[in-house]
C-alpha cells in the first residue's frame, strides 16, 4: 500500500500517524506487524515527540546546523544536505500492531521528514498479521 504525503516547505516533518493508523483499522489485522518505507533519497520516517511542535522545530533546527544545506558538497543536483540528512534519520520504520492500533509511547508519533520540498511523496506500507491470528 501507498500513502501519499505532500510537503509545503524544504524541510518539515509531517505526522503521518493518523494516515498510518487509518490504513492499519482498513486492513482490518488486529494483531502483527507494519513496516513504512520511504520510496525517496531525499526523505525519511521517524518516531518522535508528538504533542510539542517546539520538537520538531528543535530537531531540524539541529539538522541544520549539522549539515548546512551551502557546504563544499560535489553533488551537481544541489540537494547533497538532504541526502545526508535522510541517512541520519533513516528511511524506515518497523511498529508493533495491537487490538488494531499502533504501538506507540504516550508522547510518540510518526513523521515524515521533508528535507528537499515542498513535493509529493510516498510511503510504503506494509502490514503483517501474526502468525496466530
Amino acid at each position: 500500500m501507498l500513502i501519499t504525503v505532500k510537503s509545503t516547505r524544504k524541510s518539515e516533518m509531517i505526522d503521518v500517524t493518523g494516515k498510518i493508523q487509518q490504513a492499519v483499522a482498513e486492513s482490518g489485522i488486529r494483531e502483527g506487524i507494519i513496516h513504512l518505507f520511504s520510496m525517496h533519497t531525499t526523505a525519511g520516517i521517524t518516531i518522535n515527540e508528538a504533542c510539542d511542535p517546539d520538537v520538531r522545530t528543535d530537531m531540524l533546527g539541529v539538522l541544520n546546523k549539522l549539515v548546512p544545506w551551502e557546504d563544499n558538497y560535489r553533488h551537481l543536483e544541489g540537494n547533497s544536505a538532504a541526502h545526508v540528512k535522510t541517512t541520519l534519520v533513516g528511511t524506515a520504520q518497523t511498529l508493533m500492531v495491537e487490538n488494531g492500533a499502533l504501538v506507540l509511547g504516550t508522547w510518540q508519533g510518526i513523521f515524515f521528514c521533508e528535507f528537499d520540498g515542498p513535493r509529493t511523496r510516498k510511503i510504503r506500507l506494509d502490514i503483517f498479521p501474526s502468525l496466530d491470528q
